[in-house]
């Protein structure tokens, strides 16, 4: 082991500091790098936790002051555990640099501001480890900086921070089955922000649908906390910024939730408090780098302070989301922001101007440089869009085992029958189904389709998946199985064959047929009628025509457009 004393500083400079502040290191010298610091330090852990599509290992460096390298550990010596994440977005690696620089100072430099004795810190430099290899100056056109940089999508052409909740890349089930057995306290997401020019260095957002005094901790205590010290450190932060005409500063700023698709999202429904870091792009490296770097400081430093407030609150929503209690609650799974009320705040912007271009002839925004302080309206009051009931179980057919495969994916708890059972289930039929024209991260996804609640008597055959709701994962569970949620499983396309008509006719029986039955039901033919005039394109189509009398025949597929998921209520079940 090699003593601090017995250390050349610059054998210690990270590449980010050799080259003047303008280069990060590929993923090669970014594992020897970490190698080295593991080697040197027994306060530092090496270790991976998984391998990409192209085969490179997901690196994880682990900090801790005494050793505690293992969740187990960690847990037993009363550990609050911070996850920190770089290199999402391959082409964003300020948090890569910035969390290299902290480790080495901590470990190597035993510098006094950095001082987690009660905290064990995971470092993931590289999540899109492949991203990261596609390096090249060309990648972030409206990026100041590194010199070269990786890719924003995976291997795959997959964007790991649209998978958290869907999980279809190699590199994020590995990161969910890390996740869940470390199953951190605090957890960080570094990026480089797109957008428009401004004064600040950092923007973050932590909010979303996590417990409320969670939620009051880190708008209440953390935020402002972190926001004075960087202020203080002469790194000015605001909120992620959003504007309600993009571009336009004036238009005013607005806020948003984001879903368990995103990470802070996904980790937020976990009741488990994030930030997600935002640095400027226009900004020069060296700043975004350094912004980042007390960014990390300042946190752990707060963490530090507020650890046995934090992991009592954690505790008891966590317990909160086990009890009954919660399931009389309405469960929101999406708010929007209103567009009616708005507050006044201070943002430090930059000088702009709106012009019409002369090459498009589309609105082009001019920056000057010139530092301008702004008075703006911000959007700030969520409204409720979408709510749900939230069931003592959910049942996922035992065919449907893909489904079934993503539960221990998420590390969710569950039972599978014995026996083939009938079970009294609410569910949906669908209709007016509509998809998106074009793939989204490799998905043909849902975007609107209308529900209506149903109540049937299934068998469920042995194997199926009763997923209990009394666990603490309770709204992800919801985000994924209600399928009016934009996250769930359902818009995700999971399901898009329940939606595929597979039996059909032959016109030359149903033109027989379809008479037989007017004449059984004449108010057959005014129905049918009203059906025809309801569409501009049914009155010239004979074959959708006698489809629709083919649907009120008992050979018509009854489990077409009915979700195959179970909602079960034991008030349904009988005694």
């Amino acid at each position: 082991m090699i003593s601090v004393g017995q250390i050349n500083e610059t054998d210690w400079q990270t590449w980010w500091e050799k080259s003047g502040y303008l280069e990060t290191p590929g993923y090669d010298a970014t594992i020897r790098y970490c190698k080295r610091l593991a080697k040197a330090s027994d306060k530092i852990h090496y270790t991976t936790f998984g391998v990409s599509p192209q085969g490179r290992d997901l690196p994880l460096l682990i900090l801790d002051k005494h050793g505690c390298f293992t969740p187990e550990k960690a847990d037993s010596a009363g550990k609050l555990k911070l996850l920190i994440e770089a290199c999402i977005h391959a082409g964003e690696p300020d948090g890569k640099d910035a969390g290299l620089v902290l480790f080495r100072d901590y470990a190597i430099r035993g510098k006094d501001d950095i001082n987690p004795d009660s905290i064990t810190i995971l470092f993931i430099p590289i999540f899109n480890v492949d991203g990261h290899e596609r390096f090249s100056p060309y990648n972030r056109i409206n990026q100041n900086g590194p010199k070269e940089a990786g890719w924003r999508t995976t291997s795959n052409n997959l964007n790991l921070n649209r998978d958290f909740l869907k999980a279809d890349a190699p590199e994020m089930q590995a990161w969910l089955k890390m996740f869940n057995q470390w199953n951190p306290d605090f957890f960080i997401d570094c990026h480089t922000t797109d957008g428009a020019d401004y004064q600040y260095v950092i923007t973050t957002e932590f909010d979303g649908y996590i417990d409320k005094n969670l939620m009051n901790w880190l708008s209440d205590i953390y935020g402002p906390e972190l926001f004075r010290r960087l202020d203080e450190s002469r790194y000015p932060a605001f909120n992620y910024v959003w504007f309600r005409r993009w571009h336009d500063p004036k238009s005013g700023l607005v806020d948003h939730k984001p879903g368990p698709r995103f990470s802070i999202g996904y980790t937020s429904s976990l009741n488990r408090p994030s930030l997600l870091i935002e640095t400027h792009m226009l900004k020069d490296y060296k700043t975004r780098v350094e912004g980042t770097l007390f960014t990390f400081i300042h946190t752990i430093s707060i963490l530090c302070d507020q650890k046995h407030s934090l992991k009592d609150l954690i505790e008891k929503a966590d317990e909160h989301t086990v009890s009954g209690q919660f399931r009389e609650e309405p469960c929101v799974l999406e708010y929007l922001p209103s567009m009616k009320d708005s507050v006044m705040v201070p943002f430090k912007g930059v000088e702009y101007t709106r012009e019409t271009s002369d090459l498009t002839g589309g609105p082009w925004f001019r920056y000057t440089g010139r530092p301008e302080d702004f008075l703006l309206p911000l959007f700030n009051r969520q409204e409720v869009s979408l709510q749900v009931t939230i069931p003592e179980a959910y049942v996922i057919p035992v065919e449907w085992n893909a489904i079934i495969d993503r539960l221990v994916i998420h590390g969710l708890t569950y039972s599978l029958l014995k026996n083939d059972t009938v079970i009294t289930v609410k569910t949906y039929r669908f209709s007016d189904v509509r998809w998106r024209e074009t793939p989204f991260e490799g998905r043909q996804i849902i975007t609107d389709l209308k529900t209506e609640e149903i109540t049937i008597e299934k068998e469920f055959s042995a194997g199926s998946a009763i997923i209990h709701t009394n666990q603490p994962k309770v709204r992800l569970i919801a985000f994924m199985l209600e399928p009016a949620s934009e996250e769930s499983f359902l818009r995700w396309g999971f399901f898009n064959a329940i939606f595929e008509q597979k039996e059909y006719f032959e016109t030359y029986v149903m033109e027989d047929m379809a008479r037989e039955m007017i004449r059984k039901n004449p108010e057959l033919k005014n129905e049918f009628e009203r059906w025809k005039s309801s569409g501009p394109d049914l009155e010239a189509n004979p074959y959708a025509q006698l489809n629709w009398f083919y649907r009120h025949t008992p050979y018509f597929d009854s489990n077409l457009n009915i979700y195959p998921v179970g909602r079960i209520f034991l008030k349904d079940q009988p005694e």
